[in-house]
């Protein structure tokens, strides 16, 4: 009978015992507290009136299991610099969640806030200018004048002018008028109904950028008015280019430009999300003038209409970046992608000359600064691999910037010299642990450091010495309420190591490159201790891509199954990115088998050293690793 009016009660499944479903309930409970732990995305700094005290604002991140959805924090802490060089962080008591945020920018001065919130269907993207105590400004902007501001990570692009007046971003172009018929088949052009504006099939179609981009309207590029909240299209760009990652270049006899990375949208698309082969290139154009700036010498129309490439010569060319002091733009390159076809490759840096004279063109001479590394030497730096810049990756001495890229199967931060093109490891030689930058805090930097079984942590380095790419560094821990989590969960960690495992390829032909013929990297997951007959169930866990690649840092789902007594191995099979440029180029033409290959030859290793049960392996794998899945279970 059913028991109506009472609480619901608990089915247990046919075949279920109540042992049985105790343990189920046990293993759901540590999955949860497992995604309970919190995520350090990203970090600003900002310095106080105080010399030795900053001020640091940090973004967490957490599953929000409920809504299905993730649930961003501020996290804030004052910085003290102490006489004997140690550091301390002085944390607010409790985080901040930032509800219906969707990208949130200091001004280069730090003295104002911009939080941009996009809405869903018909309403207006808010933006919000708040000072140190209160909004300062809130401009509602309509979905006439365009869609919601991008702040996925890629075409994103949201920059304050130096005297922080005006902002440029990237936003969904607005809806195009679109054609409709009356029910006597009349045409009527460029109906703007709200009812027949979201009618679906009106119009021609209109390819967009595939994965993650589905239903979104191109990119275009805009300017806000801070003072008075006028928007303005930026002139000149036209819909033939997706527009992203927009900066604005330092003003030089009073002629301000910006600079802004684009993509050509007049052939087919084909999707960009991990597609780094799609041509782009560095453009420059004026910003438009708003009714304010009567005060300016307007030119012509048609001058102020016209964009600029700088970055002629060169198939590729994104995350442009200018030096502190405006003399130089540094910008990466996926040339090797674009050139080759693979869709992720090893990028190289660049760097152009900004002339004094404010004379641009495409005659401007592209200088490299990190070439392409096609076979590293053992222990030697691979190349670069870098999915992002910071907002300021500068050091004092203003030609050394900070970045993090995948080294191996770990990801390591680097300091560059870009005059030299010298490239120095700063996160520790010995470490097997994961480490990215987060922010720096003058010429000191905050990283956040994880392992497979090392919940992240954030750190705080500080050079020995003077300013140099061969500068010591040294590192300190910093204890952070963000990265708390239950006792289950770590007396579960502290039971298991990991070691990252070089993998001799077998069956070598003469026809392989030498990068290709060196040893490739798997990282193994297993508990300390071990009993001597006993042989653990494995899980080989295999990246996407093909050219991606699996680093040693913690993943949640990892480590919940490896707490569970399974043993792990991912595989960086020949083809994955960080380990030199002749080796990713083996792959293509060989997709299903060379790959393949190395997934066995990594497994019949971990056999053959006692670390697994060959009669217990699963394999998991999405995207390419879900191809190889199959041919895995084959084979």
């Amino acid at each position: 009978m059913d028991d109506a009016g009472g609480s619901p009660r608990k089915q247990i499944p046919v075949g279920l015992d109540a042992a049985t479903q105790e343990e189920y309930a046990s293993v759901s409970k540590l999955l949860q507290e497992f995604m309970d732990i919190s995520t350090i995305d990203k970090a600003w700094t900002f310095k106080s009136e105080t010399d030795n005290v900053s001020r640091a604002m940090f973004v967490i991140s957490q599953p929000n299991l409920l809504s299905n959805k993730r649930r961003k924090s501020i996290l804030s802490s004052h910085v003290s610099q102490k006489s004997n060089n140690s550091v301390s962080f002085h944390w607010a008591p409790f985080p901040i969640e930032m509800t219906g945020v969707s990208a949130m920018v200091p001004s280069p001065s730090g003295s104002k806030l911009l939080i941009i919130r996009n809405s869903e269907g018909d309403s207006p993207t808010h933006f919000e200018v708040w000072d140190p105590s209160q909004v300062k400004k809130e401009f509602a902007i309509p979905r006439s004048t365009h869609g919601s501001v991008y702040s996925d990570g890629w075409f994103e692009g949201i920059s304050w002018n130096a005297d922080e007046t005006a902002i440029a971003y990237v936003a969904e172009e607005p809806d195009l008028p679109k054609p409709t018929f009356t029910g006597s088949g009349y045409k009527k052009e460029g109906n703007t109904d709200k009812d027949c504006g979201s009618w679906k099939g009106q119009g021609d179609w209109e390819e967009d950028w595939g994965e993650t981009y589905a239903g979104k309207r191109q990119p275009a590029l805009f300017v806000i008015d801070i003072s008075s909240g006028e928007v303005l299209a930026v002139p000149g760009v036209g819909r033939k280019l997706s527009v992203g990652q927009v900066v604005w270049a330092p003003s030089i006899q009073g002629q301000q430009y910006l600079v802004f990375v684009g993509w050509p949208s007049d052939t087919r698309k084909l999707g960009i999300k991990y597609c780094y082969n799609r041509p782009c290139a560095l453009y420059a154009v004026k910003p438009p003038l708003f009714k304010s700036d009567a005060s300016v010498t307007k030119s012509s129309e048609a001058e102020d209409s016209i964009i600029i490439k700088l970055t002629e010569s060169i198939s590729s060319a994104f995350f442009p970046c200018f030096s502190q002091d405006g003399k130089f733009l540094v910008f990466l390159s996926a040339k090797s992608a674009v050139d080759s076809g693979a869709h992720l490759a090893t990028d190289s840096l660049h760097k152009i000359e900004w002339p004094s004279n404010g004379n641009l063109g495409p005659s401007l001479k592209i200088i490299d600064v990190v070439p392409v590394v096609m076979c590293p030497e053992d222990g030697c730096f691979p190349g670069l691999y870098c999915s992002k810049f910071l907002d300021k990756p500068w050091l004092s001495d203003g030609h050394t910037m900070v970045l993090s890229s995948v080294w191996g199967s770990t990801q390591t931060i680097l300091s560059v010299d870009v005059l030299s093109g010298q490239v120095s490891r700063i996160s520790p030689n010995n470490s097997n642990f994961s480490w990215d930058v987060l922010a720096l805090d003058g010429d000191n930097i905050i990283a956040v450091c994880s392992s497979p079984v090392d919940i992240p942590e954030i750190k705080y380095g500080s050079f020995v010495g003077k300013i140099s790419v061969d500068a010591k560094w040294s590192w300190q821990d910093v204890l952070t309420p963000s990265t708390k989590c239950s006792e289950r969960v770590l007396s579960s960690l502290a039971s298991l190591q990991f070691d990252i495992i070089k993998i001799p390829v077998r069956g070598l032909s003469e026809n392989l490159t030498q990068g290709a013929s060196k040893p490739f990297e798997a990282i193994c997951v297993s508990p300390k201790c071990k009993k001597p007959d006993l042989r653990d169930p494995l899980i080989v866990i295999l990246h996407g891509g093909p050219h991606d690649v699996s680093v040693s840092s913690f993943t949640k789902s990892s480590a919940f199954l490896a707490s569970l007594g399974f043993g792990l191995l991912l595989v960086n099979y020949r083809g994955s990115l960080g380990f030199g440029e002749e080796a990713l180029q083996s792959l293509p033409g060989k997709v299903g088998s060379q790959d393949v290959d190395d997934v066995l030859t990594a497994i019949d290793h971990i056999i053959d050293k006692g670390l697994a049960d060959p009669s217990k392996i699963a394999v998991v794998g999405i995207s390419h690793g879900g191809f190889l899945a199959t041919h895995l279970i084959g084979q």
